[in-house]
């Protein structure tokens, strides 16, 4: 079996981090890899765990260092995956990432064998519903969250697989399914 970079996207509030965190709550041959961001944190996510969150100078830092696998600037804020963990992480066990659109098909162009899944909602009435019952964006935010949604699943087609996360149990039988998939190719 090899080792995959599989790359998790879509919209915010699709279950995409619910999915990704089980999957490496779950599975002993697979690691999440923390990605940096200039956002502030949310209540309760810790620096390292959900994110490293670094202030703009140290991010365009490492910017100018190649730090990141990608990087890619949404909602006046960076984000970005840290190279070396990536390569170094792949010589022993599967990574997934979990990055936005733009990242995961800069990332394909770094990394051609990585397989990008794209999990979609059922429709774009139960999307709104879910970010709402966050409760961690203002209706500004989720508006913006929402115009972004089209733009999103118009990528669709640059994606290995897509899931729609119409059930989250189904949803993730069909992630790890194809993460079996992909490890077994040769």
């Amino acid at each position: 079996m090899r080792n995959v970079l599989m790359i998790v996207s879509g919209p915010s509030g699709v279950g995409k981090g619910t999915l990704v965190k089980r999957l490496i709550k779950e599975r002993e041959d697979v690691t999440e890899c923390v990605t940096c961001t200039t956002r502030a944190p949310r209540a309760g996510e810790v620096h390292g765990r959900e994110y490293f969150f670094l202030s703009k100078e140290e991010f365009e830092r490492r910017i100018q260092e190649d730090g990141f696998l990608e990087y890619d600037k949404h909602f006046d804020n960076y984000y970005g995956t840290p190279k070396a963990f990536v390569e170094e992480t792949l010589k022993s066990k599967s990574v997934v990432l979990e990055i936005d659109v733009v990242g995961a098909l800069n990332a394909k162009k770094v990394y051609p064998d990585s397989v990008l899944v794209m999990i979609a909602p059922p429709s774009k009435e139960v999307l709104a519903a879910r970010l709402r019952g966050r409760g961690t964006e203002t209706d500004e935010e989720i508006a913006r969250r929402l115009s972004r949604l089209n733009y999103e699943l118009s990528q669709q087609d640059k994606y290995d697989h897509v899931l729609i996360n119409d059930d989250l149990e189904t949803a993730y039988n069909n992630l790890c399914n194809l993460l079996d998939e992909e490890k077994n190719k040769q």
